[in-house]
């Protein structure tokens, strides 16, 4: 009678079409028991396979209760995971790349037999057919987010898309305005409907959302603050007041005077305007357009550049005046942890490393505190040759010695602070002294030795003595 396999064991058999089929039950993630299946042309590759498989399962690899396919897992990772735990504009930005590259280049493969040489494969042509550096990072960085959460998930075993390799992106170098450009600017649009916005912009550093979702119950005139709390923003058509964008983000800032002014004048022209809606009061907006309406992001960053180019001001982002204000933070001086603190930004590195810029002038500047403490020193030295350099310091040295105690010979044997006058031209030469000096304080130095080796004789018990004594009281 032919032995029975036991649960689990999994069996092997020829299938009516000629494939060997292997196949043994396992628990799924969920708790369920699934059975698993797999296919070859002979007996000893189906063994071998079905080994393969129950090594995975004793390893501790969960088996999931479905088979994704890529595609269909991005979609639930965008609706479960991204849409309830991300921001909107987050949110907006993984599903253009899932919707135009992931899905059509890599939908239709198994999620978990993602390999490296698949997802390498794809990025190289996305590459070769002219997406951007930057975009094919984008690409990764949307997919691995996605198999992380995967792996969360106990679905894979590994994220594969950390493993790709890509070329290096490198940033467009940001050219921050300077004092000038940004005071040429600030002189010259004095006159447009968006200067109030753009003067804040330019002295808080603030981002453009933020400065487009100041309320004006965020405007304290008696305290002399602004509370920056949200920011006004677009995702896929819909205008609306959205958090911050980080925790850090949420600040109080100083009323300053300039900032004061133009906020009690637009205040007051706003009043005046005849349009305000009850949508525009309610919304409570500091800026709003001409209609009393919200102003669109897009729309200020066109009013910037064409301000720029009417006036000739070298034309630069919107977003770059957040830019100018950390490069001029730090060439006031002002500390990287205050900087951090009034841009809002969670991390000090973000300050530094990408918000704060250097320019050839500041470069000069420093560079010109180098050459003055440079040419100091060397006029100090003198312009003689090198051996009357060496007899110019050697005095500082011995100098400092010397200044330091110096001998009366006596029968006290003292030592006390030299007299000004040891320096003189009269007197006995410096290298003289100095050695007569060096010999009193070795005499002296033995002296006292001396005397603490007697001190510690005479006071210290006799060794074999006591050893006798301690043997007598014994016995």
């Amino acid at each position: 009678m032919a032995r029975r396999n036991s649960n689990g064991e999994g069996s092997i058999y020829k299938r009516a079409d000629g494939r060997w089929e292997a196949a043994f039950s396992v628990l799924t993630v969920s708790g369920k028991r699934k059975r698993i299946r797999v296919y070859a042309q002979t007996r000893k590759e189906a063994h071998a396979k079905l080994t393969e498989a129950k090594m995975k399962v004793q390893q501790g690899l969960p088996t999931p209760d479905k088979i994704w396919r890529l595609g269909d897992y991005l979609d639930y990772w965008l609706e479960n995971i991204v849409r309830t735990n991300r921001r909107r504009t987050t949110y907006s930005r993984y599903e253009v790349a899932v919707r135009l590259h992931l899905k059509p280049g890599l939908g239709n493969q198994a999620l978990d037999r993602l390999s490296v040489p698949i997802i390498q494969s794809f990025l190289n042509q996305k590459l070769e057919e002219g997406s951007s550096v930057r975009g094919a990072h984008i690409m990764r960085e949307v997919l691995s987010a996605a198999l992380t959460n995967a792996q969360r998930e106990d679905l894979i075993s590994r994220n594969v898309a950390r493993l790709v390799t890509l070329p290096t992106y490198e940033a467009e170098e940001v050219r921050p305005w300077s004092v000038n450009e940004a005071s040429k600017f600030l002189a010259a649009v004095k006159d447009s409907a968006h200067y109030p916005a753009f003067a804040l912009m330019m002295l808080y550093g603030l981002r453009r959302g933020e400065a487009l979702g100041l309320r004006w119950q965020d405007i304290d005139l008696d305290r002399n603050e602004i509370r920056v709390r949200q920011q006004l923003q677009r995702v896929k058509g819909l205008l609306y007041q959205a958090p911050l964008k980080t925790k850090a983000g949420k600040r109080d800032l100083p009323l300053l005077g300039f900032a004061r002014q133009l906020i009690v004048a637009h205040r007051t022209q706003q009043e005046a305007e005849p349009y305000q809606t009850d949508a525009a009061v309610q919304l409570d907006l500091v800026f709003t357009s001409r209609a009393g309406t919200p102003i669109e992001p897009r729309n200020l960053s066109r009013s910037f550049e064409q301000l720029c180019r009417l006036h000739g001001v070298r034309a630069i982002r919107l977003h770059d005046l957040r830019h100018t204000t950390a490069t001029l933070l730090k060439n006031l001086g002002v500390p990287a942890r205050d900087a951090q603190l009034i841009l809002g930004h969670a991390d000090i590195s973000t300050t530094q490393s990408i918000y704060q810029h250097d320019d050839m002038e500041s470069r000069r500047q420093n560079l010109g505190r180098i050459e003055k403490i440079l040419l100091r020193e060397q006029e100090s030295v003198g312009d003689g040759s090198g051996c009357r350099q060496i007899s110019r310091q050697r005095p500082l040295y011995t100098r400092k010695l010397a200044s330091s105690t110096t001998v009366i010979h006596g029968r006290s044997g003292g030592i006390r602070t030299p007299d000004p006058r040891f320096w003189s031209s009269n007197s006995t030469r410096l290298e003289d002294r100095l050695t007569t000096i060096n010999l009193a304080m070795q005499a002296r130095r033995r002296k006292w030795l001396l005397g603490c080796v007697a001190v510690r004789i005479a006071v210290k018990p006799n060794h074999r003595d006591s050893s006798r004594d301690g043997l007598g009281s014994a016995t």
